[in-house]
């Protein structure tokens, strides 16, 4: 039977319409309107880069007032009793909220851009697909089916040590923090922290202090850079410097699926 033009006599699928409505989205409209390739070459140069606020008050704190709702979460982690750092962190379980699912779907596309061009210049053979639910299905192949997006909280004297978010074999090379919080006025303190170690050399250390809405990606585990004999890899890890007072909450955006 011939395909009905589309609007006249049905209506699009619910998760069709779903999609559709998430890539109309403010945010997802804002990221699209990102200068990606400057993005990549900050990527390039120091392993992060500074993204322009992409999250308004209101919608900031619509998704911080997400954590009040215990059963959107799957998991929640004291950082205290792992000795991770001195705060609290909760894992979205599936289906995401609305918003932090249009907000991981429209970044991955560019985002994996950058991540195969990593992948070639390191001699990696993997590469990521152009969508986020074909890059999830190859998680989930491997077991890796829970959500990893995430909120973290943190009061006065909170931090979070430097580490890299690992989840099993399938690893995306790239993620993101989204800050929810106003600096100055909800909290003080609270720097994202990067620590690349490069081989045959010191580490380099990056303090970054974004905006309401603002957010930072950067690399989750490994990136290149070119020596003298060719392309090398550095490690990047990434943490949070102490909470000086008040209250911070930020919104992490992890591409791949846990274990």
């Amino acid at each position: 039977m011939p395909g009905l033009p589309p609007g006249r006599g049905v209506s699009p699928k619910p998760d069709a319409a779903a999609g559709a409505a998430r890539r109309r989205s403010g945010p997802a409209r804002r990221l699209a309107a990102v200068d990606w390739a400057a993005v990549g070459a900050d990527l390039d140069a120091h392993g992060c880069a500074r993204l322009p606020a992409l999250l308004d008050p209101a919608e900031c704190a619509a998704v911080a007032a997400l954590w009040d709702d215990a059963s959107l979460f799957r998991k929640q982690v004291t950082m205290e009793r792992l000795r991770f750092g001195a705060g609290e962190y909760r894992y979205f379980g599936a289906p995401l909220p609305a918003a932090v699912q249009a907000l991981r779907e429209a970044a991955y596309p560019p985002l994996a851009d950058v991540a195969n061009r990593w992948q070639k210049a390191l001699g990696g053979r993997t590469r990521y697909p152009e969508s986020l639910p074909a890059f999830l299905r190859l998680c989930h192949r491997r077991g890796q089916v829970k959500p990893t997006p995430l909120l973290l909280r943190y009061g006065a004297g909170g931090y979070n040590r430097m580490h890299q978010d690992l989840y099993g074999q399938v690893a995306f090379p790239l993620q993101m923090t989204f800050l929810l919080s106003r600096p100055g006025i909800d909290f003080a303190g609270g720097e994202n922290l990067f620590l690349e170690q490069r081989p045959r050399e010191q580490s380099i250390g990056t303090a970054l202090a974004l905006a309401q809405g603002e957010a930072v990606v950067f690399a989750t585990s490994v990136r290149p850079i070119r020596g003298a004999r060719g392309w090398r890899r550095a490690t990047l890890r990434h943490g949070v410097s102490r909470i000086a007072s008040g209250l911070r909450l930020t919104l992490g955006v992890i591409f791949h699926d846990a274990g």
